[in-house]
């Protein structure tokens, strides 16, 4: 009997032995495709799932609208398309009606300066058979510039930079239908922190915006 019993046993722990080293194998070959893998990750525990992360009562009345009240008109949202160069020198938005080009300051003028030198002019000329592309007739030149100094040179200065750059755009569109809006706005409107040297030049930029050929 207890040799019976042996027989029996052995098998079964071979198998448990067969199928652990199956096992340890697959989690050695999964461990190493997922170092290799080149896709991108996220935390643990912000994966998408297929249902929504909490229950929702459709009979909640906080959910319900009051009495009386309707709900506004649908509308399709701008969805903005931004592209900038690794420099930073040159930013580009496009939405569903409009293109916008950022060009930094530094590019276009020499320091505190608002004559344009020659690079600016071919980048300002690139932007001008974009224009062409997209048929637009009503173009908008803002300079805006770091709060850095007075608030009053800044106006002047963003305001002499939107017209250098408005000079070269009419030269090169050469278009009597082509109406432009020019301002200089100084300090306003930054898009990056002033409190850094980063940031500052960031702000201190021309941007040249029209609207899309409508589809």
């Amino acid at each position: 009997m207890t040799l019976n019993h042996l027989s029996t046993v052995r098998p079964r722990f071979s198998s448990a032995i067969t199928i652990t080293t199956v096992l340890i194998a697959t989690s050695l070959y999964n461990a190493t495709g997922a170092a290799a893998a080149d896709g991108p990750s996220v935390p643990p525990g912000t994966e998408a799932t297929a249902s929504a992360p909490v229950e929702l009562d459709p009979n909640d009345p906080d959910l319900k609208l009051p009495d009386g009240a309707t709900l506004a008109e649908p509308k399709v949202l701008d969805i903005k398309q931004v592209v900038e160069e690794q420099s930073g020198d040159e930013r580009r938005e496009d939405t569903n009606t409009e293109v916008t080009f950022a060009l930094q300051a530094e590019v276009l003028f020499g320091k505190d300066s608002a004559k344009l030198s020659a690079q600016a002019k071919a980048r300002i000329g690139t932007i001008a058979e974009e224009i062409k592309k997209q048929n637009a007739t009503k173009i908008r030149v803002f300079g805006f510039t770091d709060d850095l100094g007075s608030s009053a040179h800044g106006d002047v200065l963003s305001r002499e930079r939107a017209n250098a750059v408005h000079t070269i755009l009419g030269q090169e569109l050469n278009d009597p239908n082509v109406t432009y809006e020019v301002r200089g706005y100084g300090e306003q409107y930054p898009i990056a922190d002033n409190s850094t040297e980063a940031g500052r030049k960031k702000n201190r930029r021309v941007e040249i915006s029209f609207p899309r050929t409508e589809s």
